[in-house]
């Protein structure tokens, strides 16, 4: 379901400090002004549903601040959590161009602010500019290179311990931006990065003793920080 709490206010495109770093949202000025123009921003709570998989399509949200789980139950109820979206990522994206329905469900791990833009809205947006055609079709093969390697993570990897070292390299070096030191803030559950990477819950609360110990990673709180990256690396291939 779309969020509720929607104002122009709460969050400003155009004062955006992080916008020339985000594929989508660095446009020429023209394209930009237009693009500003559209939708509507929301500040939704922790734990909020954004959209619900197999449910008509709304629109595309794309990520200001925050983070949001992606996940697909099945029919027993089994939930795989497919990706954990980040700033600057476009929530929607491929259901909206295919004209299909949502293929997952979007739920905040933590405060976040996005935007929303009514599908029709933003179709005529991306007919109109060819730079945001290129962006979108940039942000599909983005898409279409996290599944891969997400896939090929879960079944070429030996271990749960090689899909878990791989995924905080991952998540540590988005954090980084480029800096040396690889610092993230965790907001899911054990049960939550069970489901991300294939394992029990039992599993990872060993595995991440195991890390702890082991002096690869340095937990405080919700904090991560990864003390050995060489030895994720060699873990994770």
């Amino acid at each position: 379901m779309p969020p509720t709490s929607a104002s122009r206010t709460l969050c400003d495109c155009v004062h955006c400090e992080h916008r020339s770093l985000r594929l989508f949202c660095n446009l020429d000025a023209n394209a930009f002004a237009e693009f500003d123009a559209l939708g509507m921003h929301s500040v939704l709570a922790t734990g909020a549903t954004i959209f619900e998989e197999e449910t008509p399509v709304d629109g595309v949200f794309v990520l200001c601040n925050g983070r949001v789980k992606l996940s697909s139950t099945s029919r027993q109820g089994k939930t795989l959590i497919l990706k954990i979206a980040l700033p600057g990522d476009v929530l929607g994206l491929g259901a909206v161009m295919s004209g299909s329905r949502y293929e997952v469900t979007a739920e905040t791990i933590e405060p976040t602010q996005l935007k929303m833009i009514p599908r029709d809205e933003f179709l005529a947006f991306v007919h109109k500019y060819g730079e945001a055609s290129l962006h979108t079709a940039q942000a599909l093969s983005k898409e279409y290179r996290t599944a891969f390697f997400d896939a090929r993570r879960l079944a070429l990897s030996v271990s749960a311990a090689s899909r878990l070292a791989s995924l905080f390299l991952e998540w540590g070096r988005a954090a980084a931006h480029g800096k040396t030191e690889m610092r993230f803030t965790m907001a899911l559950t054990h049960e939550d990065l069970a489901n991300l990477i294939g394992t029990s819950r039992e599993t990872v609360t060993r595995m991440l003793g195991k890390f702890k110990r082991d002096k690869l990673i340095l937990m405080r709180g919700a904090t991560i920080v990864i003390l050995a990256p060489d030895k994720l690396e060699l873990m994770a291939a």
